[in-house]
Order: structure tokens, then C-alpha cells, then sequence
């Protein structure tokens, strides 16, 4: 059998992690939002999420120029849910940029483009 050398299949926490060095290398404001309900021992069940919690927010969160910058971090094969496209447009409606990213490239390529926007 023959492997395809050019579909990898890189886990998206490795994306992740890529750009949040690169993010934390160049001093932006960011975080890494953690958007799955903890797991509850007792009951067995993830614990309910808090009031007013979002469906859909994107993993790493930057403020850069004064706006709201949503990184939705995906694989080669990764697809946005449901929930994620409609935070994607919430998020662009009202101002802000979104971008799915699969690589440290993308990330760069995003603040050139918001540079160019916001002078």
C-alpha cells in the first residue's frame, strides 16, 4: 500500500500550539479560548455551560488594533461546524474578523490583510 505523502493529517492542538508561540513570540494580546464543558466525575456528565456562554467561539482569541480577531484553528481535512459559521458571522457583522487558519502562514497573511485595513 502507498502512502500519500501530501494529505497529512496534523492535529489541530499542534496548529494551535504553532500559532500561539508565534502569537506569544510577537507580544499580541490573545488567549486560547477553551470552549468544551468540563468533565463532572460525580455525575459522569460534562458539566452545563455557564449562563451566557457562546456557541461557536473560535479557539485563540486576539485583540489586535483594537478589534476582536477570532482564529478558528482546523486541520487539512478540518470543516467548521454549525455553531462556528454562525459565530463567524455574528463576529463579522458587528465589526470584528474571522478566519479559519490551518497554519502559522494563515495567521500572518490575516494580520497583513487587517493592517492594510486598519491604518
Amino acid at each position: 500500500m502507498k502512502a500519500n505523502l501530501l494529505k497529512t493529517n496534523t492535529p489541530e492542538r499542534d496548529i494551535q500550539m504553532s500559532i500561539c508561540d508565534y502569537l506569544a513570540y510577537k507580544r499580541f494580546f490573545f488567549w486560547r479560548q477553551n470552549v468544551n464543558p468540563i468533565f463532572d466525575i460525580k455525575t459522569g456528565k460534562p458539566r452545563r455551560m455557564p449562563s451566557y456562554s457562546k456557541n461557536g467561539v473560535p479557539d485563540i482569541i486576539l485583540i489586535y488594533k483594537g478589534k476582536f480577531v477570532g482564529l478558528e484553528v482546523k486541520n487539512e481535512k478540518g470543516k467548521q461546524a454549525d455553531s462556528q459559521i454562525q459565530f463567524e458571522k455574528e463576529c463579522k457583522a458587528h465589526g470584528g474578523y474571522y478566519k479559519v487558519v490551518r497554519s502559522v502562514g494563515d495567521v500572518m497573511e490575516l494580520i497583513k490583510v487587517i493592517d492594510k485595513i486598519e491604518k
